[in-house]
């Protein structure tokens, strides 16, 4: 098993920045990638971001990239969203994944672990 928690979420006028943390632990030698999904009011969970954690290759949402940036320590087993330019639309519950499988995929479904999400709320 592997448990994931996020950190650094909060409130941000638009323009702003914020960092976002995701630790995780247990058989984290067991990950194949980690990543960051979003889920705002009313609408499905969608994708912003992944990374593989042994070869670093990332990859982003066409709506963040540019803007966010995904590096990972796997000496600590965390994985960091650098969010820049913020602007309201990203407002969301931001939860952190991981997948053990071989593969990047955008689908939630195909991520194994799940941390409790935090809040980014960006105002206008």
């Amino acid at each position: 098993q592997v448990q994931l928690v996020e950190s650094g979420g909060g409130l941000v006028q638009a323009g702003g920045s914020l960092r976002l943390s995701c630790a995780a632990s247990g058989r984290t030698f067991s990950l194949y990638a980690m990543g960051w999904f979003r889920q705002a009011p009313g609408k499905e969970r969608e994708f912003v971001s992944v990374i593989r954690r042994s070869a670093g290759n990332t990859y982003y949402a066409a709506s963040v990239k540019g803007r966010f940036t995904i590096s990972r320590d796997n000496a600590k087993n965390t994985v960091y969203l650098q969010m820049n330019s913020l602007v309201p639309e990203d407002t969301a519950l931001y939860y952190c994944a991981a997948r053990v499988s071989v593969g990047v995929t955008t689908t939630p479904s195909d991520y194994a672990y799940w941390g409790q999400g935090t809040q980014v709320t960006v105002s206008s």
